[in-house]
């Protein structure tokens, strides 16, 4: 993490020049962060989360508890300050980057994505109330949100409406005092009622009854579970109930609810008919959040695969006879000799490593969206609304990708629930399905972003690195990056110029594409972020030729193992996506 934040992306020069957060953080305050993040994940999370996952939360006459542990570790949590690390300092929040909350996100979900979601999904809310709240709701719930005294939900989610919320049924009738009774049952509610605070501050998507048809007529409520008194206290029940907790493949200690709002009083939050863009505030959050949660699991994957690979024996390796027997003292070598073993680690670690470092580019665009001025705002806010898509679906598909690589490392062992592997499996899992399914978000990258901007939001990453690209082309060093690097580049624009072109005629072309351009997207723009990794790695060489230092030898090692052997899955894709739509539609429904 240092390695990128200092030597790759060079935050800390990025926030001193950037005077809304050079107050705010410095490379000893994020060092001093990151250190006792790691503290917190290790002695107080990783603890409880096996337990988490076999007792779960519990549900009785409305009552949800979360599994033991659960309730003192959120409330260490709390008193560290860490529920107001990324919020808005004027109203109690740190107001750290998203550079280093990011990563700290990572941290939490490698040691339990259930206890995770509880902080994360507060401070998602958070920030769509921060930017889009008035005043008085602001100084009333969002500081108590930020000292952790009360947590969020968002409410979406309903059982006929899932993807199309367009056609959610949840009403909100005008009060004169210029409330609204909120009634409606929403479902998948992640953390929508729990025992960790005493307040739940839920986001809600209603419609008014004269509200306009579709996604155009949905407007965004804050309803808490117990109303606030003038004095700041807590007064009575809102009639905002938990019918039931979903029973799920995975993430067991995360409480899952169904939410009833009977005439329940919520606060506008923005304008009326526009709470879908106030609520996407949160939900792009929450996405590049579900990316991480996929990656944090990853890392743990590989981390446990790799301690059990170094030390379980057996077999011999395959050169023994010529070369003799590696491990004579033993009845056999650690299963690290074989190839197989080793493709699967090699695997999980170029595309861990490489996930971690690309949503670190992502949350460096975010920082310069919030913190920027000028054309460095404009193409940090354009960079990461292209790449929120790729964050989500990328890193989890790649998460559960390697989750499952992890447990093949472990064989029976993994399949099994003693060693923790398939928990990772199951955890992972849901990662490529809320928050927006995959699907949808290859959709949104190649239908709302590249194609709605025929290809202009594209050419913004795409210059950056064929700039970069330029600029080390003579770079002999570096020679066996930049070129593979600029065939991915020119093979990623042609191939969006091949499908944009197709589109005109079929728009049916986009859908059946999307896919395999969202992965081939993905590796290319982790292609960029390797280079950049292994540039660096190689200004640390020895007269040898390569790194002087373990870990610089590790990172260019693994530099040129994702460019031999992973960016080459990027071919298959552009065939797949290139092949058009017809072979999709052609069929029948009754022929499936």
């Amino acid at each position: 993490m240092s390695f990128l934040l200092y030597e790759v992306f060079q935050a800390d020069k990025m926030w001193q020049n950037l005077p809304k957060l050079a107050q705010q953080v410095d490379k000893e305050t994020a060092q001093a962060i990151l250190q006792e993040c790691a503290k917190i994940a290790e002695q107080e999370l990783d603890p409880i989360a096996r337990q988490g996952d076999e007792i779960g939360v519990s549900y009785k006459d409305g009552v949800v508890t979360t599994a033991p542990g659960y309730k003192k570790a959120f409330q260490t949590y709390v008193d560290g300050g860490w529920t107001a690390l990324g919020g808005d300092v004027n109203y109690g929040g740190m107001g750290m980057p998203k550079m280093l909350t990011g990563l700290h996100e990572e941290m939490l979900c490698s040691a339990d994505i259930s206890f995770a979601l509880y902080p994360v999904l507060t401070a998602g809310a958070a920030l769509s109330l921060a930017k889009h709240g008035d005043e008085a709701l602001k100084q009333r719930y969002l500081t108590r949100m930020y000292s952790g005294e009360w947590s969020a939900s968002m409410c979406l989610t309903e059982a006929h409406s899932g993807s199309d919320l367009g056609i959610i049924r949840t009403k909100a009738i005008p009060q004169e005092d210029g409330t609204y009774n909120v009634s409606g049952t929403k479902i998948f509610i992640t953390g929508g009622e729990h025992d960790l605070t005493e307040n739940i501050v839920h986001l809600v998507l209603a419609k008014l009854p004269d509200a306009p048809a579709g996604p155009r007529g949905i407007s965004l409520f804050l309803v808490p579970k117990f109303q606030v008194n003038d004095d700041e206290t807590l007064g009575e029940f809102n009639n905002v109930s938990c019918g039931s907790i979903e029973h799920k493949m995975g993430i067991h200690a995360s409480a899952t609810c169904v939410m009833n709002f009977d005439d329940s009083k919520g606060y506008l939050i923005g304008e009326l008919n526009k709470g879908l863009a106030c609520m996407f505030t949160m939900m792009n959050f929450e996405r590049i959040g579900v990316g991480i949660q996929g990656l944090g699991a990853a890392v743990r994957s590989y981390q446990n695969a790799l301690e059990y690979a170094k030390d379980r024996l057996q077999g011999r390796a395959l050169d023994s006879k010529q070369n003799g027997v590696k491990n004579p003292s033993q009845e056999a070598d650690s299963i690290m000799v074989h190839g197989d073993v080793r493709r699967m680690l090699l695997n999980m670690k170029a595309l861990n490593e490489g996930s971690r470092a690309l949503s670190s580019y992502i949350s460096m665009q975010l920082d310069y969206a919030t913190y920027g001025e000028g054309d460095e705002q404009v193409k940090g806010e354009t960079l990461a609304a292209l790449m929120t898509p790729v964050a989500k679906a990328f890193f989890t598909d790649l998460g559960f990708e390697n989750t499952v690589a992890g447990q093949q490392v472990f064989g029976g062992h993994g399949f099994i629930r003693e060693w923790g592997q398939e928990q990772l499996v199951r955890d992972a899992r849901i990662t490529q399905i809320y928050e927006g399914t995959n699907g949808i978000q290859a959709m949104d990258l190649l239908v709302r972003k590249i194609a709605t901007s025929n290809g202009a939001m594209l050419k913004v990453f795409t210059d950056e690195v064929n700039t970069y690209i330029n600029e080390n082309k003579d770079n002999d060093v570096m020679a066996e990056f930049i070129a593979p690097l600029g065939d991915a580049v020119n093979d990623l624009t042609h191939l969006t110029t091949d499908l944009l072109a197709k589109s005109q005629t079929n728009i049916n072309e986009l859908g059946a594409s999307a896919n395999d351009y969202l992965h081939v997207f993905g590796y290319t723009a982790m292609a960029y972020i390797w280079a950049r990794m292994a540039q660096v790695s190689l200004s640390k060489k020895d007269n040898n030729g390569e790194s002087g230092d373990d870990f610089y030898q590790s990172k260019l090692h693994t530099a040129r193992y994702f460019y031999t052997r992973i960016l080459p899955r990027r071919l298959s894709l552009i065939a797949s996506a290139k092949s058009g739509c017809d072979c999709l539609f052609d069929i029948d429904d009754e022929l499936f």
